[in-house]
């Protein structure tokens, strides 16, 4: 192991041209807690006055070799204060660390700038590397879930390097995004999906992370304006560090297994109950196999993922160079995807460091092969009796419900009966190849001639490259019509995203009259775009589908912002501070006369332990009380250009004819000449606590955000438009709640250190408008389709409800507790059922929202687990609904379908799609994880350490949902590709 160590400095001695050795002596040493005496891992030593220097490992210890009588060691660690230490003719220096004010000093990420985290006003949470979930994360927001209050992260489904949806204290649009703004490194991120990748966020390298940083109240996030109605998540990636080149590789391999799969009728029990109910034609499609489809289409996904960086510092140039490669399978068969990344940091500092220069770049292109996710449900529904291949099958040899045409022997598959779940995938290919790029050049400037004073500017870009093809072969049941059979699809897209941001800052601290000021102010200018390129329909033998051929090859659509911003903080005597911001955005996705959008915010915060009424209150470290108001705003999901009048080119089917030639027709759409942006104000009370017993610390947070201008589609008099129905400026949307955190290190001592942390939030949603002028008529807006009946929907959007609230009839029940078909409560007693009789029940978010972690440390073993609970979040289980009747296994007398278990406590003959049966209490408590790992410590006498983990992910879920998971963001259960259970080995190696 030394020598491959000692080889694999030998390119990087080659460049170190000058590079001074000066050896003289080695110090060896231990760096502890002044109160507990435990170990500190990740203390920085550096000789001073040079760039040489080290981390302490996991036990504290450091070694450093390059050093002389007259050096001088300085010790610095987050939250600790620094410490300076002369090596003289020492050749061990052990020292203790003590607490600087239990990080109060420490500088909190915020928007254009940091601030002391004993000064903040706004409600932030930050959440750093050694908190993060642990285990197989694909995609960066699952690192922080749970962890957050006022922070809901659900994953969108199983499959890999799928995204999450993103909740930061409850959704405030209809018809705009709820997702936040993400911000890494400053560089906004686009929130559009990418064609080709399950998620924008899938293409980012979550071992790159080093923190996260929630913004949000309209205190924290109105700097950020038109962008920040769902708050602000700011990530900060990891960079170099001063000392000499330190390498991590860190290797993961895991295997993920299916939670869960849905309850379905077995082949004998399909068996049965055709015979006991079907005709002597149904009877005789019964087969002799036993399949389970749900066994056939999933599989055991391994996946590995390995990581390798080199950071330091050369000639005085903190760097960090990082490379990765990830390949997971899915747990669907053929599922796969593979990720590399890279990035680079450097961090230069000129001028006698008051010009700091930040590059960062990060690069990632993924590979992937998606299988057909309509398998999913066609498992849940084809019969169980019937074999996986028929050798006589003309599709691919794969058993399929077929007629073929006596005379002409033509063969043509059922087109109203499931296919073959396992033919789905297997005969289909989905390829995608996404390229992408972001990163900035940040220069600092500290003036020399005022100090105080510094100027930044940002450029920063996000690019990136889609393209796919869909390939389904001429003799595969789907995509199998009378002309075109298969597909031969393609598709590309291009996203080009650019900033330039530029502000002063001016930071002074006056200590004739006890007070700090710090001013910024600033300008923005965002440029995006996206290129979509149009191609045709094409069936497997190449022939283009009728009217599908594009009339443009591409289109660009494009939207642009530019931003002026200012904030002023003041403190005063370290126990009051003020804060103010403005920010004024124009957006083309306006009309010039609603084009600009003011978005201000004012905060105050009392450090209540700091008066005199309070100094005999030895035990409390910090009591703080933040009171804040701001306004933000909300474009993203508005379409560009939506005031102006927008005409669609008809399909090639739709050309009308004048003499011999055929024109394309051009058809208007409905548009509001008035629209402009959605705006949300916040108003927040919060209270920062920390105890010096068992290093207590947390915040309790009260807030209301009211959303105006809300963007709803309602109906409008015929003529007055271009339809009957219009997308304006009508709504109102309020949120209201409560979160609480705390945080605790019950014990700690140099063998033992065990840390807690709980957090609660509850939040109630509701509409309060959503027409421009009083309409007893408009009961809501409809919403929620599900998969069965033509335009079934159960849920909708309607005044002094929550958002989504199902809307269904309410079911009668017999004596026995089962269902009565078709019975119904009769609300408004007229004796008739009809529509008037729907009502309104729950919704789908959930009021509560708990997280717990908890990691403890023994000696060299590390223990830890996150988890999560929602409470009163209600699901509709569309699969029940569609697939739990008698009509479903005995529909055709043509074909037979397999059957779902709820038939028998319902019994129901046909589909009751707007039965409140059908919605469940969803309330769960998962564990998200739970993991080991053993520090190893050096190996054989050299500096390199390593640590070995096993983790457990999606441990278990208990809830009295009866369906597959009852973590869904949209309420409706179908077609979910589940989440898998999956177990993890990894090792990490720093040298």
């Amino acid at each position: 192991m030394k020598k491959i160590y000692n080889w694999s400095w030998l390119p990087l001695l080659l460049l170190l041209v000058g590079w001074q050795t000066d050896v003289q002596a080695q110090v060896n040493g231990k760096v502890t807690d002044a109160i507990s005496g435990a170990p500190i891992p990740g203390v920085s030593i550096q000789v001073k006055g040079t760039s040489r220097g080290t981390q302490t490992d996991a036990n504290g210890l450091f070694t450093i070799a390059e050093t002389n009588a007259s050096s001088v060691l300085v010790f610095t660690f987050m939250g600790k204060q620094r410490q300076e230490v002369s090596v003289g003719n020492r050749s061990t220096i052990n020292i203790s660390l003590s607490d600087d004010n239990h990080e109060l000093q420490e500088a909190v990420v915020i928007g254009y700038g940091t601030q002391k985290k004993k000064e903040l006003t706004g409600s932030i949470t930050t959440v750093t590397a050694k908190d993060f979930q642990q285990g197989n994360i694909q995609t960066p927001e699952q690192l922080i879930a749970g962890k957050v209050a006022g922070v809901s992260i659900s994953s969108n489904s199983g499959q890999p390097g799928v995204g999450s949806t993103i909740r930061i204290r409850g959704g405030s649009s209809l018809n705009a995004s709820n997702d936040p703004l993400i911000v890494v490194d400053g560089v906004p991120l686009s929130g559009s999906s990418l064609n080709g990748a399950p998620s924008p966020m899938s293409l980012i390298n979550p071992s790159d992370i080093e923190s996260f940083t929630v913004l949000k109240d309209a205190s924290a996030t109105a700097i950020y304006g038109s962008r920040a109605s769902n708050g602000v998540i700011l990530i900060t990636t990891k960079k170099g560090t001063s000392g000499r080149a330190r390498f991590q590789f860190t290797s993961q391999v895991s295997a993920a297994t299916l939670a869960k799969k849905i309850a379905v009728m077995s082949a004998d029990e399909v068996r049965a109950h055709v015979k006991a109910n079907g005709t002597p034609t149904q009877i005789s499609l019964l087969g002799d196999a036993n399949t389970n489809w749900q066994d056939e289409i999933y599989q055991t996904a391994i996946g590995n993922d390995n990581n390798l960086s080199v950071s330091g510092a050369f000639h005085n140039i903190p760097y960090r160079l990082s490379a990765g490669y990830l390949h997971q399978n899915g747990v669907l068969i053929t599922d796969k995807l593979q990720r590399g990344s890279a990035g680079i940091n450097i961090s230069p500092q000129l001028f006698n460091k008051h010009l700091k220069i930040d590059v960062n770049v990060k690069g990632a292109l993924t590979q992937a092969h998606y299988a057909n996710a309509g398998a999913i449900i066609n498992a849940v529904q084809f019969d169980p009796t019937q074999p996986v291949y028929d050798p006589e099958s003309p599709f691919g040899g794969y058993f399929e419900w077929y007629s073929r045409d006596g005379q002409t022997g033509q063969v043509s598959p059922n087109s109203i009966a499931p296919r073959n779940p396992v033919a789905l995938i297997r005969m289909q290919d989905n390829d995608n190849t996404v390229k992408r790029s972001f990163g900035n050049l940040q220069l600092d400037y500290k003036f020399h001639f005022l100090p105080d004073l510094r100027a930044n500017l940002n450029l920063g870009y996000d690019l990136s490259r889609g393209h796919g093809n869909i390939n389904v072969p001429e003799n595969a049941a789907q995509n199998y019509g009378e002309q075109y059979r298969g597909v031969q699809n393609k598709f590309r897209q291009e996203v080009d995203n650019r900033v330039m941001e530029f502000y002063l800052a001016y930071n002074k601290e006056l200590p004739q009259i006890k007070s700090t000021v710090n001013v910024t102010g600033g300008y923005g200018y965002y440029d995006n775009a996206t290129t979509n390129f149009n191609f045709a329909t094409l069936a497997a033998n190449g022939d283009t589908v009728d009217g599908t051929k594009p009339v443009f090859p591409f289109d660009i659509p494009r939207n642009t912002l530019i931003s002026y911003y200012g904030r002023l903080i003041y403190s005063f005597n370290e126990k009051y501070t003020v804060a103010a911001s403005i920010r004024t955005d124009g957006s083309s996705r306006f009309s010039p006369e609603n084009r600009w959008g003011v978005f201000p915010s004012a905060a105050f915060t009392w450090r209540i332990n700091r008066e005199a009424f309070m100094q005999s209150a030895r035990e409390i470290e910090d009591l703080k009380l933040r009171v804040s108001y701001g306004v933000t705003g909300n474009q993203d999901g508005i379409a560009n250009y939506s005031y102006m009048p927008v005409y669609s080119i008809s399909s090639a089917k739709s050309q009308y004819q004048i003499g011999d030639r055929f024109y394309y027709m051009a058809s208007p759409a409905a548009y509001d000449s008035e629209i402009k942006w959605e705006e949300t104000a916040t108003y927040n009370v919060g209270l920062d606590y920390a105890l010096k017993t068992w290093r207590l610390r947390g915040s309790v947070d009260a807030y209301i955000k009211k959303t105006r201008n809300l963007l709803n589609t309602v109906p409008i008099p015929a003529g007055s438009n271009f339809s009957n129905q219009i997308l304006t400026n009508v709504g109102n949307i309020e949120n209201k709640g409560l979160e609480f955190s705390i945080a605790a290190t019950p014990v700690s001592s140099e063998k033992l250190n065990w840390d807690i942390g709980f957090n609660l939030t509850y939040n109630e949603n509701k509409i309060t408008n959503l027409t421009a002028v009083n309409n007893p008529s408009f009961v809501g807006n409809q919403t929620g389709g599900i998969t069965g009946g033509t335009g079934q929907t159960v849920q909708i959007h309607s005044v002094n409800h929550p958002v989504s609230s199902f809307f269904i009839y309410r079911q009668v029940y017999g004596k026995d507790g089962r269902p009565l078909e078709g019975v119904y409560e009769d609300l408004n007693k007229d004796g008739v059922i009809n529509q008037q009789d729907q009502y309104w029940y729950k919704s789908p978010a959930p009021s509560v929202m708990l997280g717990f972690s908890t990691q403890v440390a023994w000696g060299k073993w590390y223990f830890s687990t996150v988890l999560r609970a929602n409470l009163g979040n209600y699901v509709y289980n569309n699969v029940n609904s569609n697939f739990g009747i008698n009509s479903n296994t005995l529909a055709s007398n043509a074909f037979i379908n397999g059957g779902i278990p709820d038939y028998y406590r319902t019994g129901f003959s046909a589909p009751q799609y707007q039965s409140d049966y059908y919605i469940s209490n969803a309330s769960f408590l998962r564990m998200d994880n739970v993991g080991v790992t053993y520090n190893v410590g050096r190996l054989f006498k050299s500096e390199a350490g390593l640590r070995v983990s096993a983790n457990c992910q999606n441990v278990f879920v208990y809830t009295k949902y009866r369906g597959l998971d009852p973590e869904l963001s949209s309420g409706i259960d179908y077609n979910l590709y589940p989440r898998a259970r999956t177990f993890v080995l990894g090792l990490h190696l720093d040298l």
